[in-house]
């Protein structure tokens, strides 16, 4: 195939409509697959930073809408394997207009010196730090929420409450960077409780606990839930990179609709390439005849007929590619605000290399059947076929 690979390409964009529309077909279709393989593999698969792989997450067995008491932070500090730990609280409530998804982003409540500590990978000025952990109304700001919102450092900031009643007055007295932390508010879980209700004061949403290595994360997530099994506020513990996927979950079975998505539109290319290329060799039996007459076998004719067919499904794969890159970037900039995991969505080479081995698969398997018949038939046969 590889010998006649300039001969195949020729006649691969002989009829030209026909082969740019059959391109843009498979581009778009690449597309689409490259997009939800990246989606895939940013949900499923995603990068867990040494820092990251440290932490785990307490929150109630039921769901992260139910509380826990706020002395179980006390009781998992003495597990053996825990460092340190912190109340990790969402706050949830609304900046400016809560209709703009611009103004959507994470905010919890934490603990200021316990969560330095935890944060191992949080960089931030020393004396912003210290500002901090001093101020019990303010806040900081990841540096890609600060560069979204426009914020500055002095800056006052209003939450309004909506799961808490209670409205908070902030202001910004640093900005961190995090890779672990996109689009993030930390401000004082003390501020937020003084605020509440006496009733609610004793309840919280989340314990973080920081391991003493990445192998003592499942022993210490079974001694946690053993711990409170019987009470009347049981727990789940998880990996941070688990606690995060839970959010996924709740729109339902996300990975088995994805793999869905990609198996019809795979399915789609093949039907619409396999029926281009039956037309393509329907027209030319006469020429296979010719060939053959040239000296040409039936390995050649195979070979060259397949060859045009990858050539076009490769072809489209590639611009596929091109598009799938923008794409991604616009459902990264999108949804990175709602869903942190598609915050570093992107086009890797492994997802690209799956794609265009989808390509050329499509591009066999759409071709080989009509490929095959029209080697197998006699020179007699080709000459006096009519179409």
């Amino acid at each position: 195939m590889f010998r006649y690979f300039s001969l195949a390409f020729k006649n691969s964009l002989r009829n030209r409509r026909r082969s740019a529309l059959t391109i843009s077909s498979i581009a778009v279709s690449l597309c689409l697959l490259g997009l939800l393989i990246a989606v895939y593999n940013a949900l499923f698969f995603p990068q867990e930073s040494p820092s990251q792989a440290l932490r785990v997450v307490v929150r109630h067995k039921v769901s992260l809408g139910q509380a826990i008491p706020r002395a179980y932070e006390e009781k998992i500090r003495h597990v053996a394997g825990v460092k340190e730990v912190t109340v990790w609280n969402w706050f949830g409530g609304s900046y400016k207009d809560a209709r703009d998804q611009k103004n959507f982003f994470a905010r919890l409540a934490v603990e200021p010196k316990p969560f330095f500590t935890l944060r191992s990978s949080l960089e931030m000025p020393e004396d912003q730090k210290q500002a901090f952990i001093r101020d019990r109304q303010g806040c900081v700001v990841s540096k890609d929420l600060a560069e979204k919102l426009d914020l500055k450092v002095g800056q006052r900031i209003t939450l309004v409450g909506d799961i808490y009643p209670v409205d908070l007055d902030l202001h910004i007295v640093g900005i961190f960077d995090d890779p672990d932390a996109p689009l993030t508010m930390f401000f004082n879980w003390e501020y937020l409780s003084n605020a509440l209700p006496v009733g609610r004061r004793n309840f919280i949403s989340i314990v973080a606990a920081l391991a003493d290595s990445p192998e003592s994360v499942p022993q210490i997530a079974k001694s946690i839930d053993d711990m409170f099994a019987n009470s009347a506020y049981p727990t789940k513990t998880e990996s941070e990179q688990q606690f995060a996927l839970s959010f996924v979950s709740f729109l339902g079975n996300i990975k088995l609709f994805l793999m869905a998505i990609c198996a019809a539109v795979t399915f789609t290319i093949l039907l619409v390439s396999g029926n281009t290329m039956a037309m393509s060799v329907r027209e030319r039996i006469k020429e296979v005849g010719i060939l053959k007459t040239l000296g040409f076998n039936n390995d050649s004719i195979l070979g060259i007929i397949v060859g045009e067919a990858v050539s076009i499904a490769m072809i489209g794969g590639v611009v596929g590619l091109v598009f799938a890159f923008l794409l991604t970037a616009m459902v990264r900039k999108a949804a990175g605000s709602f869903m942190p995991q598609l915050h570093h969505l992107s086009i890797t080479p492994v997802t690209a290399l799956m794609a265009l081995g989808v390509a050329l698969l499509i591009g066999v398997v759409s071709s080989f059947i009509p490929a095959w018949n029209a080697a197998r038939t006699n020179i007699l046969d080709s000459l006096r076929y009519s179409g």
